[in-house]
């Protein structure tokens, strides 16, 4: 099979003497076509910075807009909006709107939309970003009423069903915003932003297979995001393809060295690296893991033991490992003839009382009643699932893990057993702990 022929980069940014919406058309479907466009990208970006040495005047301002159109394509957005600054036109202008966006200067941004369609940039186009704008400062009314007046373009424009498809997602629409975001992707397939919410929606429903194939085709066509790599690096690692996990950290770490929370995942994807793995203890393991989370209802128990274990919070197998006969027998109503009756299904599954504590295993967690709410209001928020935390991806996937599903059930861990699950670190725990902290709740031992 012949491969296609790579659009060359020196030739259409360096050679070309005009730079204008063509070229960045061109510059994006290249990058689009090879991950090595974006090695040759920054090879003519260092020949681009030499031309701007001793250059003057309108050159100066000429290769400003080239070097600031391959910084925003190559995800470098501050060194974009620097040298956009020193072109002029209204290109430039659009560009540099877009890179302040980016870097969370929507003022500026603003005004550099304004001047980019006095210019004469395509005013349909400003306006969609100007709706983005208003919507990312909270103002979605503002950002509706803009995209009323460009309800014509609904028939082609993957922008516009993107700052719909956005507008429905601050509303708490999700299901409208789905449909207006595979929309943007029917009109662009290349849509970034709307690949990223497509991809996110299916990392929020569990559909890990369906998120990455959206998030990796969203890393096709630039710029790339940030978010996009760190979400895709967690799927990678939750698959144990750590080495492409890395790979996704290390570029956020190439975009911005500064990120600690990148830095601290890629720590931890490189050293699963280096793990061994043995197939039979982890079979081993994980049918045993299956015993443990067996419910005790599934058991023809009598009403008596079943009550007890009830008001105890005991509700697996793996919870009575962790409880002693002594505990058991503390519980009102709870004689030696439910103590006989629990031991025998114990020893029916191969297990006995207290096994974990006496094993020492660190990754089961002691057995602890659940927490007496003092009042109707704190036994609703503790009763509220641990899915109104908003948590990030990762610390969301270890509540999953573990099979937290309350604000309630999460108090009762501490920061230690948390510590001890796959995949979270000391990042995922202090976004925890200020989530909680917003409910006037905190872990266990704190």
């Amino acid at each position: 099979m012949v491969e296609p022929m790579l659009t060359d980069l020196r030739a259409l940014l360096v050679e070309k003497e005009d730079c204008d919406a063509g070229t960045v058309q061109r510059l994006r479907d290249a990058l689009s076509q090879s991950a090595q466009q974006y090695k040759s990208l920054r090879e003519v970006t260092e020949l681009l910075k030499k031309k701007l040495d001793g250059a003057t005047g309108t050159a100066a301002k000429k290769w400003h807009l080239k070097l600031g159109i391959a910084s925003f394509f190559l995800g470098y957005t501050r060194q974009a909006g620097e040298h956009l600054s020193q072109a002029e036109g209204p290109l430039a202008n659009f560009y540099l709107g877009r890179a302040q966006v980016s870097q969370g200067d929507l003022t500026g941004a603003f005004k550099a939309f304004d001047k980019a369609e006095k210019l004469g940039y395509n005013a349909s186009q400003v306006q969609l970003q100007k709706a983005n704008i208003h919507r990312l400062n909270g103002e979605i009314a503002d950002a509706r009423a803009v995209l009323d007046k460009q309800k014509d373009q609904a028939g082609y424009n993957a922008e516009y069903h993107f700052q719909i498809g956005s507008c429905h997602l601050a509303e708490g629409e999700r299901q409208k915003a789905i449909a207006a975001f595979e929309a943007a992707i029917k009109h662009d397939p290349g849509h970034t932003g709307a690949l990223f919410q497509l991809g996110h929606a299916n990392d929020l429903a569990g559909n890990d297979d369906d998120a990455i194939k959206y998030y990796e085709t969203a890393l096709r066509f630039p710029p790339v995001h940030v978010g996009t790599l760190k979400n895709l690096g967690i799927l990678y690692e939750d698959q144990e393809r750590y080495d492409k996990a890395a790979e996704c950290f290390r570029r956020v770490l190439a975009f911005d060295p500064r990120d600690e929370q990148a830095r601290l995942f890629c720590k931890d994807t490189e050293a699963s690296l280096h793990q061994s793995y043995d197939p039979e203890d982890e079979h081993a393991r994980s049918k045993f893991s299956q015993v443990l989370e067996i419910p005790v209802t599934d058991f023809e128990l009598s009403v008596r033991s079943r009550n007890c274990l009830k008001k105890m919070n005991i509700k697996t197998l793996g919870d009575l490992t962790r409880v002693t006969e002594q505990q058991l027998l503390s519980s009102k109503n709870f004689g030696e003839t439910s103590l006989a009756e629990i031991k025998e299904m114990m020893t029916a599954k191969g297990l006995r009382l207290g096994q974990s504590l006496e094993d020492g295993q660190g990754s089961d967690r002691p057995y602890r009643p659940a927490i007496q709410p003092q009042n109707e209001e704190q036994a609703a928020l503790l009763n509220k699932p641990v899915s109104e935390l908003n948590l990030s991806v990762r610390a969301r996937k270890c509540m999953i893990r573990l099979g937290i599903n309350s604000l309630g059930e999460l108090c009762q861990r501490t920061a230690d057993e948390l510590l001890e699950a796959k995949n979270f670190g000391q990042t995922s725990l202090a976004e925890v702990r200020e989530k909680l902290t917003a409910y006037g709740l905190n872990l266990r031992g704190d």
